[in-house]
């Protein structure tokens, strides 16, 4: 005689979300059989959009929930880093998590500056959890006519 075993659609779910995230390098938060409390999510890296104009490069970094003053700002070398940390709410007396998914901890993220990104022309925002990044263009030489004179 064999047993039939009840299907539970949810945990199919959370099992798919697992196996996409790991193949996209995303760590997912899990809640292993019998345990009440979710494993801790190791690190993260805030999302963002890179785009340019004529004049620019822009940078959009998510980071809901985190404070102005834990993310910094540095370009040097080539390179433009953005890092800081999101910070885990403390603890209520009387509250108890059953899951937590989101992120939390340190985060860097680099990026190489294009040829024509001037580093002196930095400035960044934040605003309602975006953090917004500009890098201004370095001018273009424009191309010379040289006239050729006839000695």
């Amino acid at each position: 005689m064999s047993t039939l075993t009840r299907w539970n659609q949810l945990r199919q779910l959370e099992a798919l979300q697992h196996s996409l995230g790991s193949m996209f390098g995303r760590t997912q938060a899990q809640w292993p059989e019998g345990q009440e409390e979710p494993m801790a999510v190791a690190e993260w890296a805030p999302l963002v959009d890179i785009s340019e104009d004529d004049r620019e490069y822009l940078i959009k970094a998510e980071l809901p929930e985190v404070k102005k003053e834990d993310v910094k700002v540095t370009a040097e070398e080539g390179t433009l880093t953005i890092t800081g940390e999101r910070k885990f709410e403390k603890e209520e007396k009387g509250k108890k998590y059953h899951r937590v998914e989101r992120s939390y901890g340190s985060f860097v993220r680099n990026f190489s500056l294009p040829d024509d990104a001037s580093p002196a022309q930095v400035s960044a925002e934040f605003r309602d959890g975006v953090l917004t990044v500009h890098l201004g263009k370095t001018a273009k030489t424009k191309p010379q006519q040289i006239e050729v004179k006839v000695g």
